[in-house]
């Protein structure tokens, strides 16, 4: 049984930085791609970044190039969206989500989901 849990959200102020992490069981980490995405209430899922598991190539949204940087650990099946310079309109669910070959932003290609971590703005 795959399983992906997230960690690492919190309240943070504007400007502020936040790590979030990923570990993933039940699956061979290293053979996936791993992404990032996030959900506000009454939208739908929004492409962070994603990180090929083949050639370590890496997207990013336009919205969050040069803020928020992922990165993935194989010894211990984790990936981390590292958060920096953040706004209140970075509020929202973040999760992570995995998928066998190729870096879609399409969050419907991604196979397997965590189930989401709250970043909220504190002002």
């Amino acid at each position: 049984q795959v399983q992906l849990v997230e960690s690492g959200g919190g309240l943070v102020q504007p400007g502020g930085s936040l790590r979030l992490s990923c570990t993933a069981s039940g699956l061979r980490f290293n053979l996936y791609t791993m992404a990032w995405f996030r959900q506000v209430p009454g939208k739908g899922r929004e492409f962070l970044a994603n990180h090929d598991y083949r050639d370590r190539r890496i997207k990013y949204a336009d919205s969050v190039r040069g803020r928020f940087t992922i990165s993935r650990d194989n010894d211990e099946n984790t990936v981390y969206l590292q958060m920096d310079s953040l706004t209140p309109e970075d509020t929202a669910v973040y999760s992570c989500a995995a998928r066998g070959r190729g870096r879609p932003a399409d969050s419907s290609q991604y196979s397997y989901w965590g189930q989401g971590t709250q970043v909220t703005d504190s002002s």
